[in-house]
């Protein structure tokens, strides 16, 4: 059973850090007055503002940052600004007991799945893939529904998933229940092979993705498939996959096609249509609680995050 962070309290001071790449600073300007609205005072991190190239500043900037948010006893909560590319740099120097040691809420999605992985297999650590500020909140079209879900942080409640929120469909029928693991498809494969893949035996696996298309989410389940993920899971949960869409669409496969060749023949509950990921709305869900995920009546139900 991992450690539930504690719950935000109205004046309790949140982190925000820049894991991956440099935020859209304007964008996180116009999002910090809805943490205010949430009761939250903001400290930023030394390199939510340096550039090197797609880095929001060295590997060594990044990960002090991350260290720094985690050991303040004076932040409850960190949330990132943004994704992009760079978290996995560094995660191998992550200091894991000083993280299980200072639990606490961490939130974000895309490229911080590396560090949700890392953290709740290392850090024993609840995580929540979920809206990020310059990505998501600092758009003129988050949505209402998104913002909602970060009233999770504030006091323990569960989630339910069913066809009110989006149109879902079964690939497998059945009914699972085990701890909800994943995030990002490109960024849990590039885990395979190394100290930092995902286990997913007995779980729930969230997958979803931004801009690939069909051919290489098929090469990204094929990996998974032969790594014998596949086998391992009680279930999956397909979220968004934005901007799907083929170069070729007369020489391509849909991404329905994909789903079903893998997914088909598989022996346990898979249901797709979730807006969970790079979408409005989007559903936040906290990473290593226990779910239930049934495929006959489609619908996803999430234990609390916080204690």
């Amino acid at each position: 059973m991992r450690t539930l962070p504690k719950r935000l309290e109205k004046g309790d001071t949140v982190g925000v850090i820049a894991p991956s790449s440099p935020p859209n600073l304007e964008n996180l300007k116009k999002a910090l007055p809805f943490l205010e609205e949430l009761g939250l005072k903001v400290k930023m991190g030394k390199s939510v503002e340096a550039k090197r190239g797609y880095l929001a500043g060295d590997d060594d900037a990044r990960l002090s940052d991350l260290h720094a948010m985690f050991e303040d006893p004076e932040i409850a909560g960190i949330i990132c600004a943004g994704g992009g590319y760079g978290a996995a740099r560094y995660t191998d120097r992550i200091d894991f007991g000083m993280i299980k040691e200072n639990p606490k809420v961490f939130w974000g999605y895309s490229d911080i799945t590396f560090l949700h992985t890392a953290i709740g297999q290392y850090s024993d650590l609840v995580t929540f893939h979920g809206p990020m500020l310059a990505s998501d909140v600092g758009k003129d079209e988050f949505h209402e529904r998104s913002a909602r879900m970060f009233g999770q942080l504030f006091g323990p409640f569960e989630l339910h998933y069913s066809e009110e929120i989006s149109p879902l469909t079964a690939i497998c029928g059945g009914i699972a229940e085990g701890e909800l693991v994943g995030g990002n498809l490109s960024l849990l494969r590039s885990g395979i092979g190394t100290k930092f893949e995902i286990d997913v035996k007995g779980k729930i696996l969230l997958i979803e993705d931004i801009d690939e298309e069909p051919y290489r989410v098929d090469e990204m389940l094929n990996h998974l498939r032969m790594a014998r993920k596949l086998d391992e899971v009680a279930g999956i949960v397909i979220g968004d996959f934005k901007n799907p869409e083929p170069k070729k669409p007369e020489k391509s496969l849909t991404l329905d096609q994909v789903f079903d060749d893998y997914f088909s023949s598989l022996k346990v509950p898979v249901v797709k249509g979730f807006r969970i990921g790079h979408c409005e709305p989007h559903f936040s869900v906290p990473l290593g609680v226990k779910a239930r995920l049934d495929g006959d009546a489609k619908t996803l139900t999430i234990l609390p995050g916080v204690e």
